[in-house]
């Protein structure tokens, strides 16, 4: 128009594999409301389907060859690709485990590569397992400062980390202008019910039933993961955003990958957020809120018609308890031997602001959940 401003539209379509998820709901929500056109890829549609004309739900089984290629070869017009998926019918960091989740990502490349010709990030994201190993015997990681995306891989066990970041390298050399970064989260706070290591769900559904049973609300754990910083937060809308971030930054985008910990920015302990999670729950806040011998996974047996009570009493969506809690998980978190800890300096130093405090983040993903349904009210 004569006299007026002009505006530059830039055609971005997305497909992103694991939509499902905790970060593939936030990370398509995001760009739907920035008005990019998005594939979302996952074996099973969400409880809460997304509705919105520039959103495409693709149901693939991403390990079946002829179905992933039959699916994905036909998105022609794609621009940036976001792995926030992986296979989990094998135990983490053995072989099987690394050869199933590079499988499943180079059935996808091969759909991909060859037919998305206006190809220009790949986003993956992995996570703070990338610095340690989980095979006997741990090192002490107290002598160890923040880990550094930097810092050196670990040799024991099969790192599927590795393998991806590695696949991702070689195939994407070969394409010659395609840039790629890899996210590394901590502890992932958002809210999905296919999500195999739920941390929301889990201590959700743990409130509820403590609720609903006039049972004290325990933190079953080690003394160490009470008492000290152990690990990371990391928001779903935070690890979202970093991916949008650095698929869309021409002045850190690279062909060599970038690696960015994706992490709320702030540490806690287990104990000074243990109380303020209770009163959130309207739960029995013990004398003694720590246990060493408390195990979820023996404590929650045998819970799960409890769950449909509180389904169907509160009216709210159809799940059952193991779709959004996984007792051992809690279990393995409160008692990890290795400490998880990150520094943002380098996301921080390239431009990326967002930060979180983690129990505002456990205290927002609590409220998203029950407007969803997923969990009762007060």
């Amino acid at each position: 128009m004569a006299g007026g401003k002009t505006e530059s539209v830039i055609h971005r379509v997305a497909i992103i594999c694991g939509v499902s998820g905790l970060v593939g709901r936030e990370l398509a929500k995001r760009l739907i409301n920035s008005h990019w056109k998005v594939y979302g890829v996952a074996r099973n549609q969400e409880a809460i389907p997304i509705k919105n004309i520039n959103y495409h739900f693709i149901s693939c089984n991403l390990l079946n060859p002829p179905e992933t290629h039959q699916k994905l070869s036909l998105l022609k017009d794609v621009t940036h690709l976001f792995w926030v998926t992986w296979a989990s019918d094998y135990p983490l960091d053995i072989e099987e485990c690394s050869e199933q989740n590079k499988t499943m990502m180079e059935n996808a490349l091969n759909a991909i590569l060859p037919n998305a010709k206006e190809l220009k990030h790949v986003s993956l994201q992995t996570g703070m397992k990338h610095y340690v190993s989980l095979q006997f015997p741990f090192i002490d990681k107290l002598q160890l400062d923040y880990y550094k995306e930097e810092s050196p891989r670990v040799t024991a066990g099969h790192n599927f980390y590795y393998v991806l970041e590695d696949l991702l390298r070689e195939r994407l050399a070969a394409q010659g202008n395609v840039c790629w970064s890899v996210h590394r989260p901590g502890l992932i706070t958002g809210s999905s019910h296919r999500t195999l290591y739920n941390f929301m769900g889990s201590l959700c559904v743990y409130g509820t039933i403590c609720k609903y049973l006039n049972l004290p609300f325990i933190f079953g754990g080690t003394r160490q993961n009470w008492e000290e910083p152990q690990i990371d937060g990391s928001d779903a809308r935070l690890v979202a955003e970093q991916h949008i971030w650095a698929a869309t930054n021409n002045k850190i985008s690279s062909t060599n990958g970038q690696a960015f910990n994706a992490l709320n920015g702030t540490s806690f302990t287990w104990k000074e957020i243990w109380p303020t999670l209770a009163r959130k729950f309207e739960v029995k806040i013990p004398d003694e809120m720590f246990s060493e011998g408390f195990s979820y996974e023996m404590e929650m047996r045998g819970k799960e018609k409890v769950w449909q009570e509180i389904v169907v009493k509160e009216g709210l969506l159809e799940t059952r308890m193991e779709d959004l809690a996984n007792w051992e998980f809690l279990d393995v978190l409160f008692r990890c031997p290795m400490k998880l800890l990150g520094s943002r300096e380098k996301a921080d130093r390239l431009g990326f602001k967002m930060r979180y405090k983690t129990l505002d983040s456990f205290l927002y993903w609590i409220d998203h959940m029950r407007d969803e349904k997923f969990i009762p009210g007060p």
